[in-house]
């Protein structure tokens, strides 16, 4: 079987056949074979080109000569166990800690963010001593089973919660128990997370963690609001806990005014642990838990060796420092900044227009689109976000996704190289699609 020679239908029926059912592919009714792919551009088979405003993976677009570059000069040099001494390791935690304050100044390198979030929680028991994890509602921490049981998005639909869980409400100011009218919804959400832990201190438990998402991204683009983090981050470390900033999803300047998105927060704010994951190695397994000297100290005192085999190799250290040098060369922080105001303006001048768009939210290239069947409701238009999304894709070649516990908020999140023209386009394409669908009374 020659690699790339498969025509789509052969492909398909493979796929079907040795591929799990459950690893479903986007648009699957009708799926896109993608063959070649560059910057924020993807090509199918027959060489058409889609707009991508999926693929955050690919944190500086895909196939970014420097980063094939590194990959590839590195490969041919070394690439062996990470137990060996080498210098990319050091060198690139050296640049990651730059970036973070300084207490986050010790490193443990992985290869998904699914394995840094498990070494999250590992680390958190063990510094604490203590079991409980306070989550968010709708967070999605990673599939592997530590994981999936700090996740309701995925739980609810297994085996439910643990004893050991407890869910805090999401701090959606647009559907959630404080909204944009409450005159400060950062104290209120904090607060119920202050009573969380006064309930699992009744029932006569301890908090190791509270672990969040710094911008919660299937919980539907959710952007907290200003000083919840400080205070949850206050009332769990005095019963105790850590407080774990999730950025797999947010890192890496993708919120363009920081380089992280809990640095939203403000200055004084500084979670205990950090957790990164693929888009720091531009879609190479890389991630990555940044922790303090203590916490690093008390893993290290249980007399338990940890080792990653690959973890930190010298290819995955090489594009990491490739990521970081495209990061700062091509300046894709200020273009996060510019770029996704741009497209979040665009998209708010569409609201007027459209009785079906409810909110827009958003920061750098980290925007949300939800759809309403009633504004004063607030329902969730799950079915014509998803048809929107089709469009989209049929009409305009433009990939797009739905997230949220409906399904109603069309997301953003595309390769930070994402232009402006890019932005225009897609809410042109939009703002026809609308048009259309309300005409036709869809």
């Amino acid at each position: 079987m020659a690699l790339g020679k498969l025509r789509k239908e052969e492909t398909l029926v493979l796929r079907k056949k040795l591929i799990g059912q459950s690893c479903r592919l986007f648009y699957s009714e009708d799926p896109v074979k993608i063959v070649k792919a560059r910057g924020q551009f993807l090509f199918d088979e027959n060489g058409k080109r889609y707009l991508d405003c999926i693929s955050n993976v690919q944190h500086v677009g895909h196939c970014h000569p420097s980063i094939t570059k590194a990959a590839s000069a590195q490969m041919d040099l070394l690439n062996t166990n990470a137990r060996f001494l080498h210098d990319n390791i050091v060198i690139y935690a050296d640049r990651l800690a730059a970036t973070l304050p300084e207490k986050l100044c010790v490193f443990y390198f992985v290869n998904s963010g699914s394995e840094a979030n498990d070494l999250a929680l590992r680390l958190a028991h063990q510094y604490t001593q203590h079991e409980d994890v306070i989550v968010l509602d709708h967070a999605y921490h990673g599939h592997l089973m530590s994981l999936i049981d700090i996740s309701p998005y995925k739980f609810r639909k297994l085996a439910g919660q643990k004893e050991w869980v407890h869910v805090a409400p999401l701090p959606d100011t647009y559907r959630g128990l404080y909204r944009e009218d409450h005159p400060n919804p950062g104290q209120a959400y904090a607060d119920t997370v202050k009573d969380l832990i006064e309930e699992v201190h009744r029932d006569g438990r301890k908090i190791s963690a509270f672990f969040a998402e710094s911008l919660p991204s299937v919980g539907g683009q959710i952007i907290l609001p200003q000083g919840y983090s400080t205070k949850v981050a206050e009332y769990v470390r005095s019963a105790g806990g850590v407080f774990v900033a999730d950025e797999v999803q947010t890192g890496f300047g993708r919120v363009g005014s920081h380089f992280w998105a809990f640095q939203l927060q403000g200055q004084g704010f500084c979670p205990d642990i950090v957790t990164m994951g693929k888009p720091m190695g531009n879609g190479h397994p890389l991630a990555c838990v940044a922790t303090t000297v203590e916490i690093a100290g008390a893993f290290t005192a249980n007399g338990v060796e940890y080792f990653n085999t690959f973890g930190g190799n010298p290819v995955s250290c090489a594009i990491g420092l490739a990521v970081l040098d495209v990061i700062e060369e091509e300046d894709l922080k200020g273009n996060a900044t510019r770029v996704g105001a741009h497209l979040k303006d665009l998209l708010i001048k569409l609201q007027p227009r459209h009785q079906i768009i409810g909110d827009v939210r958003g920061v750098g290239l980290f925007v949300g689109l939800e759809l309403v069947t009633d504004r004063e409701q607030r329902t969730p238009a799950t079915e014509t976000a998803a048809l929107v999304v089709k469009r989209l894709k049929e009409e305009d070649n433009i990939c797009v996704s739905t997230d949220g516990p409906w399904e109603s908020v069309i997301k953003f999140k595309p390769p930070m190289c994402f232009s402006m023209d890019d932005a225009e386009l897609t809410v042109k394409c939009i703002d026809r699609i609308l048009t259309d669908m309300e005409a036709s009374d869809i």
